[in-house]
């Protein structure tokens, strides 16, 4: 059974990468004015990240159009690996912004720089902190409703961006308390933060791109609904993984010797929706087999003998 992405799940995919993109360009157009009028070295770390967010998120955009196309006979599974894909570019510029970072922040230690009109800066960080909470918010939305890798990867960037903004206020009132060194200090702590969280992205994206299974609880649930009809003698070499939106899964299922394939048929048909009733969108396959060929066995243990 083959689905293309939920109507649903795809409209708020796209309202997401919009919104991130629209945010990203706000950020980075007010910090840029904001660092040009204070010089803060925190307010550059805060611009450099807005602007990796920027092209991040182009880069995502472009992305999920193009996961949420269909299947076509050169990607017979679909383009939703896509997503995972640009959350390895979204780390590689993650680490670029860091070690750019890490390089500024050495420098001003090195050769200190006091600050300029501060109370933009703060009026700035402030619009900052309050735009991105926002966005992360709905992001939060999105994730729950579709598990998207490409806008969890967007939504680190985020969440490193409000911790780059209240790292920043901390930095601007220090400075004007008379601690100087506070602002690169925390952008070196900032540049530790977003590599931290480039690895986070790259290993999501990884594992995706590696076809790791999908959640026991999940496979759970797929082995229990193939169980609980009544026709059903055992289930054996389940495997399942995950391509953008779609759950793409795969199963035996262990059935009387005399029955005959019409009602084989039927039966894994049952199955079939009963499973993507429970998950919706997913592209199931199944396979009928003799009960005397393989034992009834857990779901998770390959069946012996089998070639």
């Amino acid at each position: 059974m083959n689905h293309a992405v939920p109507a649903g799940n795809a409209h708020l995919l796209r309202l997401a990468t919009y919104a991130s993109v629209a945010t990203a360009v706000m950020l980075l157009v007010a910090k840029g004015v904001a660092w040009r009028m204070t010089g803060s070295l925190s307010v550059l770390a805060s611009v450099v990240d807005s602007l990796m967010d920027a092209a991040a998120s182009a880069i995502n955009l472009v992305a999920v159009a193009y996961s949420l196309r269909a299947a076509d006979n050169e990607h017979k599974f679909g383009h939703g690996k896509a997503e995972s894909l640009a959350g390895l570019a979204q780390s590689a510029f993650i680490v670029a912004s860091a070690l750019f970072l890490i390089a500024q922040a050495v420098s001003r230690i090195t050769t200190p720089q006091p600050l300029a009109d501060l109370r933009v800066g703060f009026a700035v960080m402030g619009f900052a902190l309050l735009l991105t909470l926002l966005l992360l918010l709905f992001q939060r939305h999105v994730i729950t409703r579709t598990g998207s890798t490409a806008i969890q990867a967007d939504s680190l960037h985020y969440r490193s961006d409000l911790l780059t903004n209240l790292a920043t206020v901390v930095a601007l009132f220090l400075s004007a308390q008379g601690w100087p060194l506070a602002d690169p200090l925390l952008a070196l702590a900032i540049a530790t933060y977003i590599l931290y969280s480039a690895w986070d992205i790259a290993y999501e994206a990884a594992q995706h791109l590696m076809d790791r299974e999908l959640t026991n609880d999940i496979q759970q649930t797929i082995c229990d609904i193939a169980l609980a009809h009544p026709e059903v003698r055992g289930v054996h070499e389940v495997r399942t993984r995950q391509s953008g939106q779609i759950k793409i899964i795969q199963l035996h299922l262990d059935l009387d010797d005399q029955m005959p394939l019409v009602a084989a048929h039927a039966i894994a048909k049952e199955v079939e929706y009963q499973i993507a009733a429970a998950l919706p969108g997913a592209d199931i396959t199944i396979h009928q087999d003799p009960v005397s060929r393989c034992r009834a066995i857990p779901c998770d243990t390959p069946c012996p003998g089998r070639e």
